[in-house]
Formats: structure tokens, C-alpha cells, sequence
């Protein structure tokens, strides 16, 4: 058992999707790796420009997660060779913590023979990140309806449209989620609670059965979004007006401050509203890339290596699997 290494493939994903705030989560074709063995010493490889500034010692979170796996599985491996790399933009609202917990959860849980089962992992990632959405969304993939009451998360994981896809417009800064988190009231009325219920409840049962229409009629929320909009110049616009240029339906994606789009597959208009997206913000002196997106269908993917197998960084040089 201790020869093997495990490779992790694990899908970013996008929160919210406007009113289903902390209970729907969607998994995007935007991927980290992890390289996981058990070592003689612990090293921890960051591949890429991304990764800068991350620590590379026992503080790792991907470190402190596995152990948290061996912890629950009753098994001791506190020495751990790790490799990682990640497409997936730090703090900008692509679940890019979530994609780090679940990747490591299930590399250290494929290292030990998969013991804990896929609910366990997603109970204690639940648990790291305090809510279910993007960590539902990185473990099975597709689309998550799920819900946390402090002590135990359930969902429901539903098979996105064959034609929805998303647009992407990742603004040059960073939004911690505690500062976005920090701007939201402690209370709401009854008329916003009901406002969000109906809105969200439509639009799940608007994804679940291909009514695409209905997305921007649904994807309306009055919980995080307004109060979010003023981290984020330019959200208000986006959120008002891209229905206008060819979105289905507009959203803050997680925390932000990256703005999300769906669109039809089969849309004419998709160029217009990439430079809808492009024009707002740069409107506001905020440099924003767009990145074409499909809903990954696969969550977390694990595989042995078998001795002697390319490293994560020459497996990514030769597979060209890299986003530019």
C-alpha cells in the first residue's frame, strides 16, 4: 500500500447561482490535480504561478485534510509526498478552497482503500468549508441541491442541461469569502426570506427539467447579492442587463467577485455577451477575463499511478491540459 500514489482530478464549481444561497452548487470543466504518496518525509510541490505564496509544510491545508481522513479511517501516515497543481483561480468564487478539501480527501481515502465512504467525505468537507454547495458540487459533479443544519448535510445531485454552458468573467482582484460574508445582514424580512424560497425553488425545478427559459426569471436573489454589489463594481449592471445580450440568467458566482453567465449552447449571441461582460467592467476600471465553461459531470476523480508513472508536472506538460 505504501508504494502507491494516487492522482486526483477534481472539477471547480460555481455557489449560489444567484437565490440558492449556501444550497446549490454547479461543477465546472476547470480542474486541480494532486499528486498524494505515502513518503518517508513530507514534501509539498506547488506547481504554477497560482500556488505562490501557499504554504508548503504540515500547515498545507490538502496536508491537514488527509490527515483528517487517516484520523476518521483509525490509520496513522503522518509523513505525505504531495503534488498539486490548479486551474482553478484562488479566492475569485470558482470554489477553489472546496476543489483543495475534496481533492485531498479523496487522494488520502484512495491511499487507504477508499474506508470512508463518498457521504462521510462529504460530511466532514461540509464541515471544513461550512456549507455544502461547492464541496457537493466538487464530489459528484453536475448539479448539487443540498443543505447543512450544523450537523449534517444531505443533497440531491441533478444532471445538468446538455445545452447550458457558462460564461465566465474572472475580475484582477481577489474577495476573501469572510470579507464578502462580512457585508451581509444578520436578518431579513419575511418578504426577502419568500422571495428567495420561491425564486430558488423555481429555478432548481427549472434546471431539473431542461426549462432554460425560466432561468432568468428565477435567478433573481434578495439574500446575498445586494448586499454583495457594492464589493463588486459593475455586479449591479451584469446582474440587470445581461439577459439582454444573450444570458440565460446572471449570478455572482460564490462569494465573487467573479460574475457568471449561463447560456444556451446553441445561442448567436455569445460573442455580444462576452463583451458585455468585458465592457462593464472595464467600464469601472476593473480588468476582468472570460473564461467558456461546461458543466463537468464527473466530481472527483482518483487513479493509481502505477511505480515509475510521469510526475504531475510532466503529465501536465505532455497532456497540454493546461489552461493558457
Amino acid at each position: 500500500m505504501h508504494n502507491s500514489r494516487i492522482r486526483v482530478k477534481v472539477p471547480a464549481s460555481t455557489a449560489n447561482l444567484g437565490p440558492g444561497f449556501d444550497a446549490l452548487g454547479m461543477a465546472l470543466d476547470l480542474y486541480a490535480w494532486i499528486d498524494m504518496a505515502v513518503a518517508e518525509e513530507t514534501t509539498i510541490e506547488l506547481i504554477g504561478d497560482q500556488m505562490k505564496g501557499l504554504p508548503t509544510d504540515k500547515t498545507n491545508l490538502v496536508y491537514k485534510v488527509a490527515q483528517m481522513v487517516f484520523d476518521a479511517a483509525g490509520v496513522s501516515h503522518p509523513e505525505l509526498s504531495i503534488a498539486m497543481y490548479s486551474d482553478i483561480p484562488l479566492t475569485r468564487g470558482l470554489g477553489s478552497s472546496a476543489s483543495a478539501i475534496v481533492g485531498a480527501l479523496a487522494g488520502a481515502n484512495a491511499l487507504i482503500g477508499d474506508k470512508l465512504t463518498l457521504q462521510e467525505l462529504f460530511q466532514i468537507a461540509t464541515r471544513l468549508e461550512k456549507h455544502p454547495d461547492n464541496v457537493g458540487a466538487s464530489l459528484f459533479g453536475g448539479l448539487v441541491v443540498a443543505f447543512w443544519d450544523g450537523e449534517r448535510a444531505e443533497y440531491v445531485r441533478l444532471e445538468p442541461d446538455a445545452h447550458l454552458e457558462a460564461l465566465v468573467a474572472i475580475p484582477a482582484f481577489q474577495l476573501s469569502t469572510e470579507k464578502a460574508r462580512g457585508v451581509l445582514p444578520q436578518q431579513l424580512s419575511l418578504r426577502e426570506a419568500v422571495y428567495n424560497v420561491g425564486h430558488a425553488s423555481v429555478l432548481v425545478a427549472a434546471l431539473a427539467t431542461g426549462n432554460l427559459g425560466m432561468i432568468r426569471h428565477a435567478m433573481k436573489d434578495a439574500l446575498h447579492q445586494p448586499h454583495r454589489a457594492a464589493l463588486i463594481p459593475g455586479m449591479t449592471e451584469i446582474l440587470e442587463q445581461a439577459d439582454r445580450h444573450g444570458a440565460l440568467g446572471a449570478a455572482l458566482s460564490g462569494a465573487g467577485p467573479t460574475m457568471l453567465a449561463l447560456v444556451d449552447t446553441r445561442s448567436d449571441r455569445k460573442d455580444e455577451l462576452e463583451a458585455f461582460l468585458k465592457s462593464t467592467f472595464s467600464r469601472h476600471g476593473i480588468e476582468a477575463k472570460t473564461l467558456w465553461l461546461k458543466p463537468a459531470s464527473a466530481g472527483v476523480t482518483t487513479e493509481p499511478l502505477a511505480p515509475g508513472a510521469p510526475d504531475l508536472k510532466a503529465m501536465l506538460a505532455v497532456q497540454g491540459e493546461v489552461r493558457a
